[in-house]
């Protein structure tokens, strides 16, 4: 069966039998709280359960490493909309150990757009309209690094309201552990 199908086969009876029930809230953060985190699956149950939050206490944002690379990326205006229309008061990066995108190699990367069909003119293209493929794909060295990186953009954003905290933590994938980058209460 694709699994398409198979979603929407098992939806249907979510639907009917009322599976959603237990997930009901409302659309605005009960701890008014915004957390920007990895995308990686590993963290998707175990990242709220180590913080204790519960369905309907923060707003979730989540890309390939945890990382803000520009001030006015669709990530930054995703913390932003949380912040001004959602009632998020404090913001948390939380990058984690063993992260992919501390491996990615961008020509590698590369090579792969290319085994799957994307044309040698396409990447031109996107080169001669003055995207660095290759420092757009890079990745990090360091996860404590990266997060103080993406906590700065953040806190520094000229549209951020004046004081709203901006933590920055790691979390260990296989514990669930956290450590503390950046303390947002202190860097005001």
């Amino acid at each position: 069966m694709q699994l398409l199908n198979e979603i929407l086969e098992f939806n249907e009876s979510f639907v009917k039998e009322k599976g959603y029930e237990p997930y009901e809230t409302s659309n605005l953060p009960n701890k008014k709280m915004v957390i920007l985190s990895c995308m990686d699956t590993r963290l998707v149950e175990l990242l709220p359960k180590a913080m204790n939050l519960q369905n309907g206490d923060f707003k979730s944002v989540k890309n390939a490493g945890a990382i803000v690379t520009d001030q006015f990326d669709s990530v930054m205006r995703s913390i932003l909309v949380a912040v001004y229309e959602l009632n998020a008061d404090e913001v948390f990066v939380i990058g984690h150990h063993q992260c992919g995108m501390s491996s990615v190699d961008p020509e590698k990367m590369i090579k792969k757009f290319q085994e799957r069909g994307v044309s040698a003119d396409t990447l031109r293209t996107l080169e001669n309209a003055g995207l660095d493929l290759e420092g757009w794909l890079e990745g990090f060295d360091s996860v404590e690094e990266s997060v103080q990186d993406s906590v700065e953009i953040v806190k520094n954003h000229p549209l951020l309201p004046e004081g709203t905290p901006v933590h920055g933590l790691v979390i260990a994938p296989d514990t669930g552990k956290l450590d503390l980058v950046v303390n947002g209460y202190e860097e005001k």
